[in-house]
Parts: structure tokens; sequence; C-alpha cells
């Protein structure tokens, strides 16, 4: 561990480590440090205990906290275990949420806010158990929590994940004797290409994103309602929207495989497209400035996946395939099913798709308003 003494200057000029996190320890306050994790981020530390069960609290964080105020802290931390006011808790005598409160503190020393957010939900949401103490939660607890969530086995994998980096980190810091995640059954997480949300979860997402705030919440809706592609959908521009034939047009410049894709919309699509703000070119203009796309992804979908109660772990791209696996319960054929899709290695591909020019333009409409049809009666 390097060590240095931290002056403000320091501080300010150190630079972020390739991978994991790097801590400065300082020669002036022995025990005290700033650590510098990859992504920029800096954090002041103590560490305090005997070699053989080191500690660590968090001071605070750069530069919302100055390097004056957290050395200052730093003394009071090491002054009261000096007088014995802080002292190593028993083993197990700590309850889950108070473990939980000073796991997620430290996984934000050194891992991304956007997985702390999911340590946070998945131990929050499946593991209810309170103020029972560590040493008294058992196997058979974990158990229980995670078989509720059979038929939802993405979520359950993520949330066996979760539990096991829990009580492992509990573990290591010797708040347990024993780890009762450790003999869990590892879940295999369903791959992305495979999920597809079922009529429930499909419901509860497009229910809930009817209620969100633009522009995600209408995002979400043409998502599910057309089955484009979310860059697709978020660089719409007004202008490609032809609201007497209720088509509209992606120019080939901004689609995928760079043909020009024609697809119509209903009723249902209609009246959501007619509630939008028309504020500049763009359908989902950027929150800050005019002219500009939307670019709010990853926040967005984390505030919006929030408001949902049981829908498991999906991405944007997984609404697309749901979209091509409805209609084929809708009995859509294949080739209409990848003309509304954009599709071109599919049904009418090769030399078929040379010679074969038929826009299908009946044959999506049709399909286009069982699909709403059917969304309408989930």
């Amino acid at each position: 561990m390097p060590k240095t003494i931290l002056t403000d200057i320091s501080v300010r000029s150190f630079s972020s480590p390739e991978r994991g996190q790097v801590t400065y320890w300082d020669e002036k306050l022995p025990g005290f440090g700033c650590r510098v994790s990859q992504g920029g981020q800096k954090t002041f530390v103590v560490m305090y205990g005997p070699r053989d069960a080191r500690r660590r609290k968090m001071i605070g964080k750069y530069p919302l906290q100055t390097l004056k105020e957290a050395r200052d802290a730093a003394r009071k931390v090491l002054a009261s275990i000096a007088l014995g006011h802080i002292t190593k808790p028993v083993k197990g005598s700590v309850s889950f949420d108070e473990a939980k409160n000073s796991f997620l503190e430290d996984a934000k020393l050194r891992t991304k806010p956007r997985t702390v957010a999911g340590y946070q939900r998945l131990l929050d949401r499946h593991f209810k158990l309170g103020n029972k103490k560590l040493g008294d939660i058992t196997r058979s607890d974990l158990q229980r929590c995670l078989s509720k969530l059979q038929s939802v086995p993405s979520e359950q994998a993520h949330a066996n994940t979760a539990i096991r980096i829990f009580f492992n980190w509990a573990y290591r810091e010797e708040l347990i004797d024993q780890n009762p995640a450790d003999r869990l059954p590892k879940l295999r997480r369903q791959l992305s290409r495979e999920r597809v949300l079922n009529e429930a979860e499909l419901r509860e997402v497009f229910s809930k994103a009817r209620q969100f705030s633009w522009p995600f919440g209408p995002i979400i809706q043409l998502c599910i309602l057309s089955g484009q592609r979310r860059s697709e959908i978020g660089m719409l521009e007004w202008d490609w929207i032809d609201f007497n034939d209720r088509t509209i047009t992606l120019p080939g410049d901004r689609v995928k495989n760079g043909q020009t894709h024609l697809f119509p919309f209903g009723n249902v699509t209609a009246e959501l497209l007619e509630r939008l703000p028309e504020i500049d070119q763009y359908v989902f203009s950027g929150r800050n400035k005019n002219n500009t796309v939307f670019n709010g992804w990853a926040k967005s979908k984390r505030r919006f996946d929030e408001t949902l109660d049981f829908v498991s772990a999906y991405t944007l791209h997984d609404l697309r395939r749901t979209f091509s696996t409805f209609h084929a319960k809708l009995g859509t054929p294949l080739h209409v099913t990848e003309r509304l899709l954009n599709h071109t290695s599919g049904a009418v591909s090769g030399v078929a798709a040379v010679y074969n020019r038929h826009t299908y333009l009946p044959e999506m409409r049709e399909a286009v308003e069982k699909y709403e049809q059917k969304l309408t009666t989930l």
C-alpha cells in the first residue's frame, strides 16, 4: 500500500487505477488514508483494530469533505478506540439490517453505484430478515427466501448471488463464525438472449410505463407496441411519423441493417403519440437541451425498474424479443413479423428477397391490430 503525507494537492492529483482501487495511507496520521476507485471516486477511510482483526471505516467522500475535515474525523475515531469507546461486536450479535447497511456502505468504496443499487434492491426485496441476528440465520432461512422466486428463475439467480456476496463479506469482516450461504447451490442466470416476458410481466411493465414520467415511460410503451430497437425509438423524429396513413418510416442511415424501414401503427400507438409534447424535431428530446436526443437510458431504466413489483431482471431488447414471441402466439406469419422487426435474414431473404418487393403493409396492419388488442386485454 503506498504511503505519503496527504495534502490537498496530492489528493487532487491521485489518478484512478486501471482496475479495482488503491489506498494512499497518510504518514502524518497512521491509519488514515484516501481510497481511489477505478471510476475516480476518492473516499477518506480510517483503519483500526489489532493487526489480525483490522476494521475499516468510511469517513467521507472527497471533495464533499475536505482533507482537514476528514483528518479531524479520523482522529476522533482513533481517539475513541484508544479510550475503548469503539469495540468490536461479538460475532453473530449484529442484526441483518445493521450488517446490510454496513455492507452497502463498504460496497460503495469498491464497486460501481449501479452494482450497489442492485445489491440493495435484491437484499431489501427478497430477504426480509430485519432484526434477526446474523448468528441465528441459517441456510434454511435463506433457502425459504429463495424458494419464493422459483417462478422467476433469473431474479432468483440474482438474489442468490447477492446473498452469497453479503454473507461472504460478513464472514471476512468476522461478524459471523459460520457462513450460512456457503453451501447454497449456485443458480444459473437466464441468458439475456433467452429472456421473454410472460403475460403477467408484460402487463406490469406496460401498465407502469403508462404511469411513468416523460420521456422514458412513453419510450417503454413504444418499444412494447412497435418491437423496434430502443435506439430507433429514442432517436425518433416527428417528420418520420405519418399520422394520416398511421405509419412510421425509419431512414436507412438510422437503422441497424441500413435499409429504410416503414411499419404501421394502430389506435393505441396513435393515442400515445398524440399525447406527447412536441418540443423540437425529436419525439424524445434530451432533458436539458433542445434538438438533442434522449440519452439517459441507464438512470431512467433503474428508476423505472424500482416501480416494478415482481418482474425479474430484463433488458429493453428483451421487449423486442417478447414482441416477436407474442406475434407467434397470435398466429402472425413469420415473414410478417420479420417485416415489422426489419429483419433481413429471416423467412424472406437471399434471392427471394431481391425479387419479392411486396411491402406486406396490409398484413402488417392486421398483425398490429391483433397485437394491440391483445395488449389491451392484458
